[in-house]
């Protein structure tokens, strides 16, 4: 399969694609920017944000939550104020949030990352009613996903830098359980795949995978099986989301960071957003508790 251009952006980070309500929401990190498409007339609306914006997801007490550098945000589209909910990583100046999902029950599992890319100093997060707690998921340079299975019984959590995927039970306290290694890139055969990145459940618990520098997004089934390849015609494939009508028009964020001039030159929809079809529906929608 290949994905099909779908709107100029040019985002240094295009990243988080959430549908939400009908349209599609993202951010570019870098750019410390929220983006709003209307996918029927492409229509790009924008909030600027003060600080590097990881992710935005809906709340179920109506807007949106955004997880600015310092911590979870209220963000109201119709004045575009932002509100923090709270604050993390307060002696750690050189962090920020990277990624976000949903659970069954409404809590918001996020992921920090050293914005260097140096550090082991990412930690994956839960944000429940309004509060926030540090899970003991052991901390790593980039975290990455987080993608919650449609049972909710389950978290798959990527480790960009070190190309794997693990799962944790999702508890009935809503802790997370021991880490299992559902997904390894670190394979010679697998070797050329570039690093995972965002990641994504859908209606039947695949998980569909962005890597970024590999110039593809890859859906393994449950048990982990390889089950569809998309090709895009740039390197940086971020995260995918699910939306459209019936839940089965796939888009992606791509991004620009850490390509060189003469490779920004041979990949100008680089940051750019694109689109394919898939045969498995979107789960189904989630808000946060909070």
């Amino acid at each position: 399969m290949q994905a099909d251009h779908f709107l100029k952006v040019g985002a240094h980070l295009g990243e988080g694609p959430c549908w939400i309500d009908g349209a599609l929401w993202f951010v570019d990190i870098k750019g410390n920017t929220v983006f709003k498409v209307d996918p029927e007339t492409h229509a790009l609306s924008r909030w600027a944000t003060p600080e590097h914006v990881g992710w935005v997801l809906p709340s179920a007490h109506g807007g949106l939550i955004a997880g600015l550098q310092s911590g979870p945000h209220r963000l109201d589209p119709e004045s575009g104020t932002l509100t923090r909910i709270a604050q993390v990583h307060t002696d750690l100046p050189d962090n920020r949030l990277n990624d976000a999902a949903i659970d069954a029950e409404g809590r918001v599992w996020f992921g920090s990352m050293d914005n260097l890319e140096e550090s082991q100093t990412g930690v994956v997060f839960v944000l429940d009613k309004g509060e926030v707690r540090e899970t003991a998921i052991p901390a790593i340079t980039i975290t990455n996903g987080p993608a919650i299975s449609p049972c909710g019984s389950w978290l798959y959590h990527v480790d960009t830098i070190g190309r794997q995927v693990f799962r944790h039970a999702i508890q009935a306290d809503g802790t997370a359980g021991e880490s299992e290694l559902f997904l390894d890139f670190t394979t010679p055969e697998r070797d050329d795949w570039g690093h995972p990145d965002g990641a994504i459940c859908d209606a039947e618990g695949g998980i569909w995978q962005g890597f970024f520098g590999g110039a593809a997004a890859r859906r393994f089934a449950p048990d982990g099986t390889l089950t569809h390849e998309v090709r895009f015609p740039v390197s940086n494939v971020t995260k995918i989301a699910l939306g459209g009508p019936d839940g089965r028009t796939a888009y992606a964020t791509t991004a620009r960071q850490g390509l060189d001039e003469a490779e920004l030159a041979a990949q100008p929809q680089a940051g750019d957003l694109f689109t394919f079809r898939v045969d498995v529906p979107a789960g189904a929608p989630r808000s946060a508790n909070t």
